[in-house]
């Protein structure tokens, strides 16, 4: 065998070892190119992750920030469901998925709500962005600033419905963040990411996540693609009084995007459903349920629940300031804001902490002003005291994802 023979044999040999090399590789990359998170709803403890804080795009996943600013519109009264936002030509010109606007017509909030969330009209993101940021640019840095109110630290938004921009990312983390966000925040809006079809101008229009047919309990929110995100979804689902919020994001095929998602739900739901039982058969829960702030006495009894292990009472900023506790998630949310109203500058940069505790069927809420040293803790307690205002200092949980306030 001459040596032009030899040297082409090894050069086949080489290119189909680059070959499985590559194929090796890009077989590793699929495994690793996703990221996934699940959360109990109501602590914000995560359940389980993987490559949570990995950076990527978030797709239609967008249009969830869109709507929760909407959504906060409609509660402050700036707009009204009934109110005709004018379609321009740049939302016009939206790539799809859109619902077809014509530059110059108008289209109800309610309607351009429900195109968001059913049909992932990007024509329509751009509507609602102009017809509350007064251009898309600037909607999208409200959404970024809004992201990072939530404690979203990684995410920048560049538009209000997740067409392909570069700058445009956020992780799986921070998507869960914003869900748990939007279920805790405006209940009385969730429902709708339970709707599976929408009617306009007498063409119905059906829902693109599947999850909500095909899992038990499954009540919204929104999936995602674009070719560079892959497929994504946030979802939620409640059983037995027990609620997950999961997020998977850059599957190659919605069909292992929804496989995925359905076992993490599972999963988180089968894990607290023991948890529940272990707590129950341990006697852990309250006993009564509150709907006023209590007293310091009542507040140091909760604190007999909380951790004393040396390592986590020692930690900086690993403290709470605890200053009430009620049956609803609103009330504890709103008085611990209002009690943030009236502290100082120097701690106002501080995050608020709604504590969830199950008490069978019901469940209280613990107001509490949560990242300070001990004596920070201490010093700011004891000036609350002086105005009148219950409070006992208690090690954080640092299990739990902090909700910081809405903008």
């Amino acid at each position: 065998m001459n040596n032009k023979v030899i040297n082409q044999l090894f050069s086949i040999i080489r290119n189909a070892a680059g070959i499985c090399a590559i194929m090796l590789s890009c077989s590793g990359e699929v495994q690793a190119s996703t990221s996934s998170i699940i959360i109990d709803a109501d602590s914000g403890k995560v359940l389980s992750s993987s490559a949570a804080d990995t950076l990527r795009y978030p797709a239609s996943l967008t249009k969830v920030m869109t709507l929760y600013i909407t959504f906060d519109a409609l509660e402050k009264g700036l707009i009204r469901m009934d109110d005709m936002l004018p379609v321009s030509r740049n939302a016009a010109n939206r790539s799809p998925s859109k619902l077809g606007l014509r530059p110059g017509e108008k289209i109800s909030v309610r309607d351009a709500i429900m195109a968001l969330i059913i049909k992932s009209a990007n024509d329509c993101a751009t509507v609602l962005a102009e017809g509350l940021g007064y251009s898309e640019a600037n909607f999208a840095k409200t959404m970024t600033e809004v992201a990072h109110e939530l404690g979203m630290k990684n995410t920048t938004f560049k538009n209000a419905s997740g067409l392909p921009n570069r700058a445009q990312k956020t992780t799986a983390r921070d998507m869960a963040l914003l869900g748990a966000a939007m279920y805790h925040h405006f209940p009385q809006y969730y429902k709708l990411f339970s709707a599976k079809k929408f009617t306009y101008k007498g063409r119905t229009y059906y829902t693109h996540n599947h999850i909500l047919k095909s899992f038990e309990g499954a009540d919204g929110m929104k999936t995602g693609f674009t070719n560079a995100a892959g497929f994504n979804i946030i979802t939620s689902a409640e059983r037995d009084g027990k609620r997950v919020i999961a997020v998977t994001m850059g599957h190659n095929t919605a069909k292992l995007r929804d496989q995925k998602v359905a076992k993490l739900m599972d999963m988180g739901l089968n894990k607290l459903a023991a948890d529940n039982q272990d707590d129950v058969a341990s006697g852990k829960y309250l006993t009564a349920e509150r709907s006023t702030p209590k007293t310091d006495s009542q507040l140091a009894a909760d604190n007999d629940n909380v951790s004393t292990d040396p390592q986590v009472q020692m930690a900086e900023n690993s403290w709470a300031i605890q200053v009430g506790a009620f049956s609803n998630y609103a009330k504890a949310r709103n008085y611990a804001l209002s009690v943030k109203k009236e502290i100082t500058k120097r701690y106002r940069n501080k995050a608020i902490n709604i504590e969830p505790y199950q008490n069978g069927s019901a469940v209280i809420y613990r107001s509490q002003l949560v990242g300070f040293a001990k004596n920070e803790a201490d010093n700011l307690c004891n000036r609350l005291k002086k105005s009148n205002k219950s409070c006992i200092v208690v090690a954080s949980r640092n299990e739990t994802m902090v909700l910081a306030n809405k903008f």
